[in-house]
């Protein structure tokens, strides 16, 4: 059978089956291949965009343009419209971006429209604190298990959860879901730790230990190196320092 036409010299495309975008692909495909293509650099600076937009979205600002998302980000408005064209095209020439439907993008984009079960392994004093961060429910972010090693700590309430002995982590991850271990342990410990929960089948873990980790291909690692961050804000105050100094004496 000829393919149906509109009266021009090209065929109307066959409706595309439920479920399925106009060019036959996945949604859910479409969605992996494009979140693929994403520079890492450009993934972290779009959770500073969801951030600020965040703060704007709260009914009494609808629009925004790139100019001033830029400036609130902290990066020039070249380099947001750049990241921004990795999501498709949101903005309005004239108008701006809207903001509910700019941040309902970049959370899509995040994977922040889904709930993620976090596992918080060591609960000392930095451990305690995380789990106390009002700031992971409202990003989509549930800790759903405490896991300590020390006998004092195991079987303690915390947080309304309880903390669970390191050798129950296959259990938890399981019951729980756990798709992302954040593990705020000593140094020592941290790659043994980190090789149990790879085992127990996690994928993504965010390290506060400082100490580089060894893990396989398929999982993704995050560091944060909070002795190092205040290391660099250290060099800038000498810096800055210098600078004043070197003005009083050229004066």
């Amino acid at each position: 059978m000829p393919p149906a036409h509109n009266g021009g010299d090209r065929p109307i495309a066959a409706a595309a089956p439920r479920g399925r975008r106009g060019d036959g692909r996945d949604p859910v495909d479409y969605r992996l291949a494009r979140a693929r293509a994403v520079p890492e650099a450009t993934v972290a600076r779009l959770a500073t965009y969801l951030r600020v937009l965040s703060n704007l979205d709260d009914g009494s600002i609808t629009t925004v343009s790139s100019e001033e998302l830029a400036t609130a980000a902290g990066v020039n408005s070249a380099k947001l419209r750049k990241d921004l064209s990795f999501l498709g095209s949101y903005g309005i020439r004239g108008v701006g971006y809207d903001v509910s439907t700019l941040t309902e993008e970049i959370a899509r984009t995040l994977g922040l429209t889904v709930h993620r079960s976090v596992a918080l392994i060591g609960v000392g004093n930095l451990g305690q604190a995380l789990a106390g961060y009002a700031g992971f429910a409202t990003r989509g972010f549930r800790i759903a298990a405490l896991i300590d090693v020390d006998p004092a700590r195991i079987g303690t309430m915390i947080r309304g959860l309880e903390v669970h002995s390191m050798a129950d982590i296959d259990r938890v991850v399981v019951e729980q879901e756990v798709a992302i271990a954040v593990l705020a342990i000593p140094a020592a410990a941290a790659q043994e730790v980190c090789d149990r929960v790879v085992s127990a089948g996690v994928t993504s873990i965010l390290n506060f230990a400082p100490v580089v980790l060894n893990v396989p291909a398929h999982v993704d690692l995050r560091k944060v190196d909070l002795a190092a961050e205040l290391q660099i804000l250290s060099f800038h105050e000498t810096r800055k320092a210098a600078a004043v100094l070197t003005r009083a004496v050229d004066q």
